[in-house]
């Protein structure tokens, strides 16, 4: 008989590090705080880390990707090793170093980990972006691309298939282009041959002579307040950011293991899970699948392939997995088989999703399994805080060893600000923004809201709450905390709505303009009628009530910046450039496709 995850079967055995803080209440209610365990960096260095795993377990999987017949083309540490020392030789030979930043324009891959590693090991900067930019900006002249270029000024551009030879030709401007596709890219560099170079002593001495406070990163913004900025990320801020990870997730044993993902490497998350992978010797499977129509499939058969302990998505991908295993015992029964924990990132994961998760662990194994998330920011590397501990509540976790919280009282939520090595210095050509982004302490001003997942209670963590970019006026001067109704909404509508856009800004009431979920079924207006009809019940205030409605029939646009490679929806931008169904959602009298609770 299956026990539902609600009835509190047990969590499978996961170790955790205790949950131990240091907090400071000053007289106006801020806190901070820190935990009391020690940040544990083997070096300041990413090449210090990696010579010793590429050693130490020289005979394991480094990385995987399917080949053009869809068999597992696999790389062992010794194998992978020795084609990032090429590679770095031949960086040197060009005069790589502290100036010359490589970026790179194609999506995950064995060629693309390479190359990154020997940047890293020279002391090239390296640029992954998102290689929607190239892919997709045609239409637009490349204008994101071009943008990218302008700003970080690459000597060296990987564009690894000929996919991306039109924005090659159109943008890589006196750069060096490296690629797989060196006969339909003329005077492009070869990576096949970069990588049958022999090394030198060289590439040893340059990789123990950095600067660990030197840029060794420029990582792009999303975009989503103005054109994306480059944040520099040191050597130093990575180790740290994976120090802290390890710490929070390494005694599980789930990254010791076969590893799964598709974050893309143009994104924090992506970037750093794969170099941690490495540091304690996992097998880090490139996942050409994502979540979305017609490519989810590819996830699918991956996860049936592998044995997994450890996954991570964003909760739209987690959606449509748990619309799979719900239909597939078999599929279920193989993603949960040696799972340990699950991670979501990229935005909240709604409740009712969580639940649901918990159920299928719970058919499979009779044991519900850690479902956690983490926090941060590009200005922070990656994430500085974590669920570390076992809960049954969606939520961001706790500041990991390392990280000072500063948290400041706005109502029944806090403003979130960061201090530690894993924080930034700035923005590349940007240093009149340092006054912006830090307070007179120092602390990084994320922008961002939490709240208490239990009142008075913070060793429970922290839950998002939203940005503090998303509150809005209405024309009433009523302020909306866009962020925080967002997820409530989210929660409301489960399972008939994927996404919402939170309307009103300047107007006398909120209109939710939303996509659809694949998961719907019936007559998804008369459902969602309901379930805002007993929302507005409980939520009668102006600030909360939801006075308008309308379906979305056209996806998110990628290349218009709607939406991130993660899947989340970049809310003002998508809300700017859909005009016209705004004027639909406001229109008096509505029209006949537009729920009105007046």
């Amino acid at each position: 008989m299956t026990m539902p995850a609600k009835q509190k079967a047990p969590f499978r055995d996961v170790a955790f590090p205790p949950v131990d803080l240091d907090v400071q209440t000053h007289p106006d209610g801020v806190m901070v705080v820190t935990p009391r365990a020690p940040l544990d960096v083997e070096s300041p260095l990413v090449a210090i880390s990696f010579e010793r795993a590429a050693k130490q377990f020289a005979e394991r999987t480094a990385f995987a990707e399917r080949d053009a017949n869809g068999a597992w083309s696999r790389k062992s540490f010794r194998e992978f090793y020795a084609d990032v020392y090429a590679a770095a030789q031949w960086l040197l030979d060009q005069g790589a170093g502290p100036e010359t930043p490589v970026m790179f324009v194609s999506g995950n891959s064995l060629a693309h980990a390479t190359l990154r590693f020997a940047a890293l090991l020279v002391g090239a900067p390296i640029a992954p972006v998102s290689e929607n930019y190239a892919k997709l900006g045609a239409k637009s002249g490349f204008e994101r691309l071009n943008h990218a270029i302008g700003l970080i000024k690459p000597r060296f551009i990987f564009a690894e298939t000929a996919v991306f030879s039109d924005a090659m030709a159109h943008c890589a401007g006196d750069a060096d282009v490296i690629t797989r596709a060196a006969d339909e890219m003329p005077g492009a560099f070869s990576y096949d041959d970069i990588v049958r170079m022999q090394p030198t002593e060289a590439v040893s001495r340059a990789s123990q002579n950095l600067d660990p406070d030197r840029p060794a990163a420029y990582m792009l913004t999303s975009g989503s307040t103005g054109k994306p900025k480059a944040v520099i990320q040191t050597n130093r801020m990575m180790t740290a950011c994976i120090a802290q990870s390890l710490w929070a997730m390494n005694a599980s044993g789930a990254w010791e293991g076969d590893l799964l993902e598709w974050l893309p490497w143009s994104h924090v998350s992506g970037l750093y899970v794969s170099i941690a992978t490495v540091f304690v010797g996992g097998s880090y499977y490139i996942d050409g699948g994502r979540p979305l129509a017609g490519m989810f499939d590819e996830t699918i058969r991956n996860i049936r392939d592998l044995q997994l302990n450890y996954y991570t998505s964003v909760p739209s991908g987690y959606a449509m997995l748990a619309d799979a295993m719900e239909k597939d015992a078999q599929l279920r029964e193989a993603f949960f088989l040696n799972m340990r924990l699950m991670l979501f990132g990229g935005a909240a994961l709604p409740q009712p999703l969580f639940d649901r998760l918990q159920d299928l662990a719970v058919a499979s194994t009779g044991r519900r399994v850690p479902i956690i998330s983490g926090y941060g920011a590009t200005e922070t590397t990656s994430g500085c805080m974590s669920v570390y501990f076992h809960t049954e509540m969606s939520g961001i976790g706790l500041p990991m060893p390392g990280l000072e919280l500063k948290m400041l009282p706005r109502g029944d939520r806090y403003e979130l600000r960061m201090r530690g090595p894993m924080v930034t210095p700035g923005y590349l050509g940007r240093e009149e923004l340092a006054a912006e982004i830090f307070d007179e302490d120092g602390f990084y001003k994320s922008g961002d809201t939490a709240e208490l997942v239990e009142p008075e209670r913070l060793e429970s963590g922290l839950r998002f709450s939203g940005r503090l970019s998303d509150e809005f006026k209405l024309d009433t001067g009523t302020w909306v905390a866009g962020g925080a109704l967002r997820l409530d909404l989210l929660k409301a509508l489960a399972p008939d709505i994927a996404e919402v856009l939170i309307c009103g800004e300047n107007r006398d009431r909120i209109g939710l303009l939303a996509w659809a979920s694949p998961a719907a079924q019936g007559d998804v207006l008369t459902g969602v009628r309901s379930k805002i009809e007993r929302f507005n019940k409980d939520n009668s205030s102006s600030s909360r009530k939801i006075r308008r409605f309308a379906l979305l029939s056209t996806p998110p646009d990628p290349e218009r910046g709607e939406l991130s490679e993660k899947g989340s929806v970049n809310q003002s931008l998508a809300i700017s450039r859909r005009e016209v169904d705004v004027a639909r959602l406001y229109a008096d009298p509505p029209p006949e496709d537009v729920l009105s609770f007046d």
